[in-house]
């Protein structure tokens, strides 16, 4: 597999404890998965600011977590972020989010998989990952179904989940290269560097058709 541009830090030769905490979590539980960190680590206060906020905002704060996991991997399929794109949630798979629910994000607003809450959240990462243009009556909707807090905090972690997955894309960061082993958080057919490779080759592979989509459009 290719080197990312910017070289990883071996968790190894962290000497800092609790980043080598972080790592060790990371290759347990993933999303993140160590790669990514293995870059932010060559700024500690990067990676713990990813880290910090990827906890707290991510995985609890007061948000559902599954809504979140959906607005998460719709931006991939938008930006066609690879990394990101082929991880899971563990924690959205025990709320009940299973594979079929990733299938047709892009296609949210006319789909029978997603309920009205759903399609409001994934409307809201539309409009940030696209720029689009929003009035009184696509806030009325957001409204309808979330309060402030709520909105505030899915308006940010999608915007910080896009722009940390446009960033990974332009780095070519992949998966099994650091901490090589694990399949945690790894989507079905991702869990291992063959398992991966072969995934990629397919002809439905969902950044394929996702390529072709949008040429289509």
């Amino acid at each position: 597999m290719p080197k990312p541009w910017i070289s990883y830090v071996d968790p190894a030769k962290v000497s800092d404890e609790a980043m080598r905490a972080e790592f060790d979590r990371c290759a347990r539980e993933g999303t993140p998965r160590p790669e990514s960190q293995a870059i932010r680590a060559h700024v500690p206060a990067v990676f713990w600011s990813f880290a910090n906020s990827w906890r707290d905002v991510f995985k609890n704060g007061v948000a559902d977590h599954a809504i979140k996991e959906l607005c998460r991997i719709y931006v991939s399929r938008s930006v066609l972020c690879e990394f990101c794109g082929n991880q899971r949630s563990i924690k959205a798979a025990q709320q009940g989010v299973v594979e079929d629910d990733y299938r047709d994000l892009l296609n949210f607003e006319s789909s029978s998989r997603y309920d009205e809450r759903q399609k409001a959240a994934l409307a809201y990462a539309e409009a940030i990952t696209w720029d689009l243009p929003v009035d009184d009556k696509f806030w009325a909707r957001l409204h309808k179904h979330f309060s402030e807090p709520e909105l505030v905090e899915i308006g940010y972690f999608i915007a910080l989940t896009m722009g940390q997955q446009r960033w990974l894309r332009t780095l070519g960061i992949e998966h099994h290269q650091i901490l090589a082993g694990t399949d945690a958080s790894m989507a079905p057919g991702f869990e291992t560097p063959e398992a991966l490779a072969r995934s990629k080759q397919e002809s439905d592979y969902w950044a394929t058709r996702s390529v072709k989509s949008q040429a289509a459009e």
